[in-house]
């Protein structure tokens, strides 16, 4: 993506606007059982401009980047913001006017590989699951990659660039039971970097597959679940993913807005009070997250959103509008998948903390109930 000289565009606009530069590339490499059958490669950018105008959003967007077409949306954002605004204005009126700046910017660097090196990877990742596990009813094997680059520049003083990548490689098993039923395990890898960063040696992957497999023939004896209310204990990646959908959404604020669950319940307890949870921004103890947001698609500051402490929901993710509207302090919270989304309150690294409890106990501790993973 080739950087524009953003600044100098939006300065001058009465009210609130900003100006959003964004290309996305993707690649995606799959193997099934060995065969080559998906190799594709996908890059979609261009310009975006949205408008504030008596409570209003204005957006418009445009897939290419030059003088004209950079014109050309911050005209309609502007105007679409006045139609809105003119005939049905909203509630906020005023948006809090931070700004912040800065690049965050984590490309590799190192040597770009080709893609025939990284469908040579993949091979050797299948190989190893057919050469140590030939009774494998079938294996697929994929490989993706996501950049997504983004450049903006708001009224609010803010300007803005990151380059955020990520890889991702997905391991598909299929065994047979002793019914002669397909049973089905999956396993992803998932890092923050361009493939060079996170994908090296095959070997790496190894004990991964291992494991996936030793599960895999242990589902094959399964048996069901009883019927019935039962004490359970929740994986790491179960819990992490109960959060996000159950809890999650329901505290990103345009949904509370909306009517969520979760409108009426600040400082009031909803879960036990070991459990804590927090959307964290960029990082953690110290380290970089799998999506590190420094600075959101509003040119705000990216922040850790408290949402649980103790049992107790504390707050939700905002963004500008609804940190005015709820009269509370930014997050950062708004973000556009492509350069054609509007950004809209989302999630970011979200989590349950690590509490005291080993795993080992909390099994024993339950006398009738499951371990769900």
């Amino acid at each position: 993506m080739n950087k524009q000289p953003l600044t100098g565009l939006v300065r001058d606009l009465n009210g609130y606007a900003e100006l959003r530069l964004q290309e996305n590339r993707n690649s995606s490499i799959m193997l099934l059982n060995g065969d080559l059958v998906a190799n594709n490669k996908q890059i979609k950018g261009g310009i975006s401009a949205r408008s504030f105008y008596q409570g209003c959003w204005g957006f418009a967007s445009y897939p290419e980047a030059d003088e004209s077409a950079i014109n050309k949306v911050i005209k309609a954002a502007a105007d679409n913001a006045k139609l809105l605004g003119k005939r049905a204005p909203g509630h906020v009126q005023q948006l809090i006017p931070a700004g912040f700046s800065g690049e965050f910017d984590f490309t590799s660097k190192r040597p770009v590989v080709s893609s025939q090196h990284k469908i040579e990877y993949v091979r050797s990742v299948d190989a190893y699951i057919a050469d140590n596990y030939p009774d494998l009813m079938a294996r697929r094997v994929m490989l993706r990659t996501e950049d997504m680059e983004k450049q903006l520049s708001c009224t609010a003083g803010s300007e803005g660039y990151s380059m955020i990548p990520r890889s991702m490689l997905y391991i598909f098993l299929t065994a047979e039971n002793g019914q002669g039923e397909p049973v089905d395990m999956f396993e992803p890898v998932s890092e923050r970097g361009q493939f060079e960063d996170c994908f090296d040696d095959p070997a790496s992957l190894y004990p991964v597959i291992d494991n996936l497999v030793e599960h895999l023939m242990k589902k094959t004896e399964a048996v069901s679940a009883q019927a019935g209310f039962k004490e359970v204990v929740l994986s790491g990646e179960l819990t992490g993913m109960l959060a996000h959908e159950a809890v999650g959404h329901t505290t990103e604020a345009d949904l509370v807005r909306g009517g969520s669950v979760a409108g009426d319940l600040v400082d009031q307890q909803v879960a036990s009070s070991i459990v804590n949870m927090v959307d964290f921004a960029h990082s953690m103890n110290g380290e970089l997250l799998q999506v590190p947001v420094h600075i959101d698609d509003e040119g705000v500051e990216a922040r850790d959103a408290v949402l649980i402490e103790q049992g107790v929901l504390k707050g939700f993710m905002h963004n500008r509008e609804s940190a005015a509207f709820y009269d509370t302090e930014l997050t950062g919270n708004a973000r556009a998948f492509t350069f054609s989304d509007e950004p809209l309150i989302r999630m970011r690294n979200t989590a349950v903390l690590p509490g005291n409890d080993n795993l080992e106990d909390m099994i024993s501790s339950v006398e009738d109930g499951y371990y769900l993973m």
